[in-house]
């Protein structure tokens, strides 16, 4: 048993923070034991950890990353997602048949995550399985809770990063027998998107999920670009969405599917009958996509939204970032489209970055008993002329907060 002493925040459910000031936190075994307003009788004695003025957090998830992007972060951000692929994205996915600078690179991403505490994280490799493997395996070993894919594309690329469907589903099956049994970070089947994916790609994919048991990640209806080459290359499906749930691609694992901005009725009724997760990505969508998710009316309607950096169509990899921005544009959706849009509050924004997001990994994002104990201790945010609530000191974090202001990190349990 450890005990952590101060004030204590997490998600109580979407719209309100649970709020514990100078109370005990219990850990055992690397899982909440519970939180207390004194020291149980039996647990006198444990050691303790003050947090001081520090606040407690659960720590954060990714739900949609490039790793192989992370070199991009903060460039062209000037050009929209067709050119954006073309110009600055597939050159660089390139390079990462090179394994040696693949390690480099994601070596660096995964500290760099750490670093801002994202312990959680649904991430996109590349084409190329060595490279794609020694990020699972280099995430596995750390302990993080994650899900890693080999992308698959066949047509609409650049020609050095295309596969035929042959190799492509021969590679696959390859890394998911490789790394199916990992216990922490495990794979996922990443299709990049409709217009890069054939129908016969995409369906053996969909036996290779029921083969193997595992889930599927891809980016769903992101831009009226995507979307209308999506409807012209798959005329006999009615949307985005259906293409997958066609090839059985959402019946075997978790279902995560990016940006989700441009929806039609259909694609919103087949994410919610599949559990699916939406991803909202806030920097993406205005610096890559140029549209806005209505988050407000599809968390209303029960769509499973969490938040993802995107690297590098985003260009921070600090998920707290995302929840200040997905504030801010939910009040200029609400603005430019009053109808049938709403902004967030604060405690969604938090919710979608901690709690729903880690639900995708188990007991993960919160601190109720039996939660997984992955935490930070988020400190050095107050002003000398103005205390703050802890909810406050939560939510200056997530607009002006940078890794320093994060004192500790827990990862089930220890600190790393």
């Amino acid at each position: 048993m450890q005990l952590f002493h101060g004030n204590i925040v997490y998600s109580k459910d979407r719209t309100s923070l649970a709020v514990h000031q100078d109370s005990w936190l219990g850990v055992e075994n690397g899982t909440v034991a519970g939180i207390w307003p004194r020291v149980p009788e039996q647990y006198a004695g444990a050691p303790v950890t003050e947090l001081g003025q520090g606040v407690l957090i659960p720590a954060f998830s990714d739900l949609h990353v490039h790793a192989p992007q992370y070199l991009n972060r903060g460039l062209e951000m000037d050009l929209l997602l067709q050119d954006w692929l073309e110009q600055c994205t597939f050159p660089m996915e390139a390079r990462f048949r090179d394994l040696d600078f693949a390690k480099r690179v994601y070596d660096a991403f995964v500290d760099d995550m750490v670093a801002n505490g994202t312990l959680h994280a649904c991430v996109f490799g590349s084409v190329h399985r060595p490279a794609t493997g020694y990020l699972l395996e280099r995430m596995d070993m750390l302990g993080l809770k994650g899900f890693v894919g080999k992308v698959n594309m066949d047509r609409n690329a650049s020609s050095d990063l295309l596969e035929t469907v042959e190799d492509s589903l021969k590679e696959t099956e390859a890394f998911l027998e490789a790394y199916a049994q990992n216990r922490h970070t495990k794979p996922i089947l990443t299709p990049r998107f409709a217009p890069t994916c054939t129908g016969e790609l995409i369906a053996g994919l969909g036996r290779l999920g029921k083969k193997y048991g595992v889930g599927v990640q891809t980016h769903l209806v992101e831009s009226h670009w995507e979307a209308e080459t999506a409807r012209a290359l798959f005329p006999e499906r009615s949307c985005d969405t259906e293409i997958y749930e066609r090839a059985g691609l959402m019946d075997n694992g978790p279902v995560v599917g990016a940006h989700f901005i441009f929806p039609t009725e259909a694609d919103t009724q087949i994410l919610l009958r599949h559990g699916g997760y939406a991803v909202h990505c806030p920097d993406a969508t205005v610096s890559i996509i140029a549209g806005i998710m209505e988050t407000g009316a599809l968390l209303d309607r029960g769509v499973r939204i969490a938040l993802g950096s995107d690297i590098s169509g985003g260009h921070h990899v600090g998920v707290y970032t995302q929840a200040g921005r997905a504030v801010q544009l939910s009040k200029l959706k609400q603005f430019y489209e009053p109808a049938g849009n709403r902004k967030l509050s604060f405690p969604e924004a938090f919710f979608m970055a901690t709690r729903q997001g880690g639900a995708l990994f188990g007991k993960v994002g919160a601190f109720e008993p039996g939660y997984a104990f992955d935490a930070l201790i988020i400190d050095g945010l107050h002003d000398e002329a103005r205390a703050l609530t802890p909810e406050q000191a939560v939510e200056r974090f997530c607009y002006i907060g940078t890794p320093a202001n994060i004192r500790a990190r827990y990862l089930d349990g220890e600190r790393i």
